[in-house]
């Protein structure tokens, strides 16, 4: 789990795919940047009044895409996404991420942690075979 959050730290940008809350057969994608190691689980941070929070809360299987464009690599993962209640879990993630303090806080009511449970990654490129963590 380490490696994958070290390139997903490196790529800085990966894309979250969700089912929409309404539709489920429609994928929703959004960039996001924010991960962290927390209690030993790959963890991301939103906000609860975001289509995504409700889109979890609907359906927890995600799936996270990056690419580093140094190595030619790039990282599909699948996984459950489950709520992390702890404050200190947002306080870490507002820590990594001081740019998001002007709109998050911890213990807000807005500010949300999911950690990724049952969680299966592979890390491909043209030139090798492909690398599959499962955790």
């Amino acid at each position: 789990m380490e490696r994958i959050y070290k390139y997903l730290k490196k790529c800085g940008v990966y894309f979250l795919a969700t089912c929409d809350e309404v539709d489920e057969r429609q994928p929703r994608v959004r960039p996001f940047g924010t991960i962290i190691m927390f209690d030993g689980k790959l963890c991301f941070q939103t906000g609860k009044k975001k289509p995504v929070s409700r889109q979890i809360h609907n359906n927890p299987r995600i799936e996270i895409c990056a690419h580093d464009s140094e190595s030619q690599t790039w990282l599909r993962l699948t996984g459950v996404a489950v709520e992390e209640p702890r404050i200190e879990a947002q306080r870490q993630a507002l820590e990594a991420y001081p740019e998001l303090k002007g709109m998050y806080q911890p213990g807000d009511g807005v500010t949300e942690i999911f950690k990724i449970e049952h969680g299966n990654a592979v890390l491909s490129s043209f030139s090798d075979a492909p690398t599959t963590i499962i955790f």
